[in-house]
């Protein structure tokens, strides 16, 4: 099987490194990639946001089967057009991939479904802005304002803050360019990131994660990307996961077949266990970046054929997932003034090493590697617990050197020293 992904940071860095593990894959190209995909599969340059491009590369190469990275694409319907064409997608339609791209049509989705959420309220008209933060956020009883932009914006739309005026000027500055802004109510309790392979009404979970969106330690500073992530959560009980299953995702696969948007490729839960139970905080259509990097480094299970097997509609023929014992840690590694404008061009020493994997990367004509992007590298670190992958992902990424370069020391550090606990 040979397999064409589609991206370029280090969640299509780890989906290569998984790939290559499944003995049916026998050929993996990637298009555009990076620095480091480079070494590992055939790399094109391609238009990843052009159905027409990516299903002329895919017809070109012989791809037997295309998986799809980023949400832009998915959301462009770039997957429609390889299906379109005869091409195995691992990626929903545009119609589905409407779960991420407009959080109203995915409220709509969870109201339908019958799924817990917060309460939530779009304002589309400046006029409107003040009475909406009124009915949300401090002194109204919430814990603080929750303000997100409606469409896509790459993990830094949303602000979450206790103050009325950083509220109201994140608010108005998505209005003034012409973006619907929602207003949610804030959701207590530590975040999950559930990962679910998804075919028509066919779920299967893969392993429970934590990201920190946050740029610095404690989770201070803008919201990011993604500064790192862990897997599996020592303080979530199997049942909570199971519920995360039962309660959300399936109802809302059954309600996507429902209204003819069938869902099929990667259903991305974002859930805050609450002190009443899971609640959603958000859906994305594909792989999160950087959860993906610390799960599918545990993944035993042949990626290339569960992900097939999904593209073709046999997903529920599959047998259970395998799972390597222990734990990975993902620690990003980010440039200067990142999540503002990146300093970018400058050398990186320390890049090649096995556990480095690839994003905001690319490489000169004298050989040297340099960074291209704010996320630059992803360090995954794997051993038998938290503690000690935590120690393998500090020990590689303090080997790297990159001027300006800055990444959060906490990643996992509260579950590893047991301070993450559920509300009764």
């Amino acid at each position: 099987m040979h397999v064409l992904v589609v991206g370029s940071g280090a969640r299509e860095h780890a989906l290569l490194l998984a790939l290559r593990r499944d003995p049916e894959v026998d050929g993996l190209s990637i298009a555009p990639g990076n620095a480091g995909t480079a070494a590992i599969a055939d790399q094109y340059e391609v238009d990843a946001t052009s159905g027409e491009a990516v299903t002329a590369l895919a017809k070109r190469i012989g791809a037997d089967l295309v998986v799809i990275g980023p949400e832009v694409p998915l959301v462009l319907g770039v997957a429609d057009a390889l299906r379109a064409a005869g091409v195995p997608c691992f990626g929903p339609t545009k119609d589905a991939a409407r779960i991420e791209g407009s959080k109203s049509f995915a409220k709509d989705v969870m109201t339908a479904a019958g799924v817990r959420t917060a309460v939530s309220e779009i304002v589309d008209n400046p006029a409107n802005l003040d009475a909406a933060l009124d009915r949300f956020g401090p002194p109204g009883g919430q814990a603080a304002w929750v303000v997100k932009d409606d469409g896509l914006a790459a993990g830094k739309g949303v602000v979450v803050t206790t103050e009325r005026e950083a509220a109201r000027a994140h608010a108005a500055s998505l209005l003034d360019a012409g973006h619907p802004v929602l207003l949610e109510s804030f959701l207590d309790g530590p975040e999950v990131s559930l990962f679910c392979v998804v075919d028509g009404e066919t779920v299967v979970p893969l392993l429970p994660a934590q990201d920190f969106k946050r740029v610095g330690d404690g989770d201070t500073g803008p919201n990011t990307g993604g500064m790192g992530a862990y897997t599996p959560l020592p303080w979530l009980p199997d049942e909570v996961t199971r519920r995360i299953v039962d309660e959300i995702v399936k109802p809302v696969a059954v309600e996507l077949v429902r209204r003819g948007s069938s869902f099929s490729g990667l259903l991305y839960a974002g859930v805050a266990i609450t002190s009443n139970g899971p609640a959603v905080v958000e859906f994305n259509c594909r792989f999160g970046d950087p959860e993906t990097q610390a799960v599918l480094a545990l993944l035993d299970s042949p990626l290339g054929q569960l992900l097939r097997a999904a593209a073709t509609g046999e997903l529920a023929s599959q047998p259970p997932l395998q799972w390597r014992h222990g734990a990975a840690v993902t620690v990003v590694l980010a440039a200067e003034n990142y999540p503002g404008r990146p300093r970018v061009g400058d050398v990186i020493h320390g890049a090649d090493a096995p556990s480095v994997l690839h994003a905001g990367t690319a490489r000169r004509d004298d050989g040297s590697v340099v960074s291209s992007g704010g996320r630059v590298l992803s360090v995954v670190g794997v051993g038998d617990d938290l503690t000690s992958a935590r120690e393998s992902a500090y020990s590689a990424i303090s080997a790297i050197r990159l001027p300006g370069s800055h990444f959060r020391h906490d990643i996992g550090q509260a579950a590893a020293e047991g301070r993450i606990s559920l509300q009764p």
